[in-house]
């Protein structure tokens, strides 16, 4: 069956295809396209499918011969340079297509209903189809050039679709935030490229290995320059990856609709980063300190991302955070050199935080019917509570999203967490405590999210003492523009009259005697749930430490390899061994559990005015310790505002310097000569005044004065 790799172009071509008729005949037939809608909603859904159903059949056939194929075509041909542009398909590659377009599919099915009351609902499919043949192409690529010609067609994909609805402010700063991110990202990419070309004459893969290999073994090649290059090549991942410290424009993605939030941090846009440090292993495992550069990143990304989400009210916001905080195991595997554990992490993590996206999207298309569309309210989980009620699927769908996520078996993100946890411990012990402590953090958090939309009462309905419901034991409620505080030390005082507030909200609500409750989703959404499901729970067992020559984690490691290096020893696990590990990391992971149940739960062990509680526990000093830790999590470890002050701030009091500066100094200047030339001739007119005596007197004078100057 080799003959399906010379078929391979299908794969980008075909959604590519998609997106190029949708836009000549929005460009072309704007009305008749838009009143076609679903006709090119199933057209993109079905080229999309066509190319997943191929993507299957190379990875069944990598599977089979686990072999390297390659096809190139010359582009640019000169005396000294020659480029080439192809498809280079290997495991890595096969896996990869696999997770695009499944995700993409799904994705695309499940934005048919969600989108479909949009205005810019054929144009948002051109975007989608394009975003996911910008992927598709990006992993495919054999060399260092046409990588970054689809690296940055996935970041204008998403700077597309992240300000999608460009109307609203808080998107079009979002999209352009993600877009001047992601350019510095880039530039550094793109230097690290053009030094690696220099030093080695190549940007093929193959050949840059080598090279690479050959000139370091003869130290023919300077290592600091060497060091530098490789830094460059990896602050396009740091951006695209969203590591720190360019993490800061993932969160801000939000502001895009839900699907391409789901695809965004699923399989393209954060995918990619992973993607191309997995593809330059070879590479950077030969500079052992880029090594370490890399996990030390990928180990502060994890606690950072972590921390932060543990105080965030938008759902998708915490969701964004926890991508954030996931993308740095990976990022912190690939850098210990726990190369497949790295890469299973994103397999597994893609499908759970698909799930989790797309369950996220269910519930706020669900809450727009109560409260309107206000992102404000119908993404802040102050205004949801139980949900599972009146969304039973999503509510299950959302919960085995969060298993997974947690690390709690048998779901996919417990296999390929426990192996980057064990390889952090053995690699150094600091690495280790901090994937540790992060998956504490993440079972907390990640329970929070759940408890606060899917359990309990309904908050946003509710016409009795919601005031007092214990919402959080830090943070505000707005309703109705009117800041309603659970701070403990307002509970008691007369700021704000809790009667005259809830017997007016009260009198209103029995006025009306109408309520609007949530509802499930419609099918096309729940079945892109359900289905999601699947890969969710049972994908993770192909980590499983199985022994040699069985299904699992050794034949996975043989098969997901590094191309072109044979320098990592691949080591089988044994059942003993993978559960005193498994027990290191799910201790942390049920004490997060325990104490969300505890703050969150339906069921909780504390009085119901958890403020009173929480003010007899953490009063005195230790009350503004808890305050400060909660406040740095809720306002983004303040990284924004200091970016703010730092780079827009700063860049402003630069120009105004650099513009007072060529006001007075550069203009003064030229200006300065100018009045001086004017004022010379001015006076010089006077001196011609057509008399040879005068000018005697002048020449005998200046002779005079210069043989004064040179006898003195």
């Amino acid at each position: 069956m080799e003959f399906i790799y010379q078929f391979i172009w299908i794969i980008p071509f075909f959604p590519f295809v998609a997106s190029i008729l949708i836009g000549l005949n929005l460009l072309f037939f704007p009305k008749s396209t838009k009143s076609l809608r679903s006709l090119w909603a199933t057209i993109s859904i079905l080229l999309l499918i066509i190319a997943m159903i191929f993507s299957f059949i190379i990875l069944w056939q990598q599977l089979i011969d686990n072999s390297i194929h390659r096809y190139l075509w010359s582009w640019i041909l000169n005396k000294d340079i020659a480029f080439k542009i192809g498809f280079l398909i290997d495991p890595l590659t096969s896996i990869m297509l696999v997770l695009i377009t499944t995700v993409g599919v799904l994705v695309m099915i499940y934005s048919d209903s969600y989108m479909s009351h949009d205005q810019g609902y054929v144009r948002f499919f051109a975007y989608l189809s394009l975003f996911t043949a910008s992927m598709l192409g990006l992993v495919l690529s054999p060399n260092l050039i046409q990588v970054y010609i689809f690296w940055e067609l996935v970041g204008m994909c998403s700077y597309l679709l992240i300000g999608f609805w460009f109307t609203r402010p808080s998107a079009a700063n979002a999209c352009q935030k993600a877009f001047i991110t992601n350019r510095i990202g880039d530039f550094g990419l793109l230097l690290g490229i053009l030094g690696f070309y220099w030093l080695t004459g190549s940007f093929e893969f193959e050949t840059l290995f080598k090279r690479f290999t050959e000139l370091l073994i003869n130290h023919e090649v300077n290592l600091y320059f060497v060091s530098i290059c490789a830094l460059f090549l990896f602050l396009g991942p740091v951006a695209k990856s969203a590591q720190f410290p360019l993490h800061v424009w993932l969160p801000d993605a939000m502001e895009g609709p839900t699907p391409i939030s789901a695809l965004i941090h699923a399989a393209t846009m954060v995918a990619a980063g992973i993607f191309l440090i997995a593809r330059l292993f070879p590479l950077f495992y030969e500079l052992p300190y880029i090594m370490s550069i890399i996990s030390w990143i990928g180990a502060i990304t994890a606690l950072l991302g972590a921390t932060i989400a543990l105080a965030q009210k938008d759902i998708k916001k915490g969701l964004a955070y926890s991508t954030m905080s996931q993308l740095g195991y990976m990022m912190l595997a690939l850098g210990i050199g726990s190369y497949q554990a790295g890469l299973f992490h994103l397999i597994t993590h893609a499908y759970s935080k698909a799930l989790l996206f797309l369950g996220a999207g269910s519930v706020i298309h669900s809450m727009e019917s109560v409260v309107g569309y206000s992102p404000n309210k119908c993404q802040n989980m102050i205004f949801m509570g139980g949900l599972r009620k009146f969304m039973p699927i999503t509510g299950i769908t959302f919960l085995i999203g969060t298993f997974s996520l947690c690390g709690l078996p048998p779901f996919a993100c417990f296999w390929s967490k426990d192996a980057i946890i064990t390889d952090s411990w053995a690699h150094f012990s600091g690495f280790g405590y901090i994937s540790w402590i992060t998956a504490g953090f993440t079972a907390f958090y990640m329970f929070r999210i759940y408890f606060l939309t899917f359990e309990g009462d309904l908050r946003i309905n509710l016409n009795k003492v919601f005031f007092l419901y214990p919402v959080s034991i830090w943070g505000d409620l707005k309703f109705n523009n009117k800041k309603l505080e659970f701070i403990s030390k307002n509970l008691n005082n007369n700021k704000y009259n809790q009667n005259f507030e809830i017997e007016k909200y009260k009198n209103k609500t029995l006025k009306q005697n109408t309520y609007i409750y949530p509802k499930e989703s419609d099918n096309k959404i729940l079945f892109t749930l359900i289905i999601l499901t699947l890969p969710t729970v049972f994908i993770g067992f192909l980590g499983a430490p199985f022994p040699n020559g069985q299904p699992g984690f050794d034949l996975l490691s043989q098969w997901l390899y590094p191309l072109f290096n044979d320098s990592l020893q691949i080591t089988s696990g044994n059942w003993i061994e993978f559960g005193i590990n498994a027990i290191n990391s799910l201790s942390v992971v049920f004490l997060g559990i325990f104490i969300a149940f505890l703050l969150y739960g339906p069921i909780s062990f504390l009085p119901q005015n958890l403020e009173k509680k929480f003010e007899f526990f953490f009063k005195d000093k230790l009350n503004p310790f808890i305050s400060l830790i909660y406040n740095w999590s809720y306002f983004r470890g303040y990284i924004d505002t200091y970016y703010d002050i730092l780079f827009v701030k700063g860049t402003r009091l630069l120009a105004q310097f650099i513009s007072l500066f060529d006001d007075w100094i550069i203009d003064g200047i030229v200006n300065g000569f100018g009045i001086f030339i004017l004022f010379g001739g001015e006076s010089t007119k006077y001196l011609e005044g057509g008399r040879i005596s005068s000018y005697l007197f002048g020449l005998i004078l200046s002779l005079i004065l210069v043989l004064l100057f040179l006898l003195f």
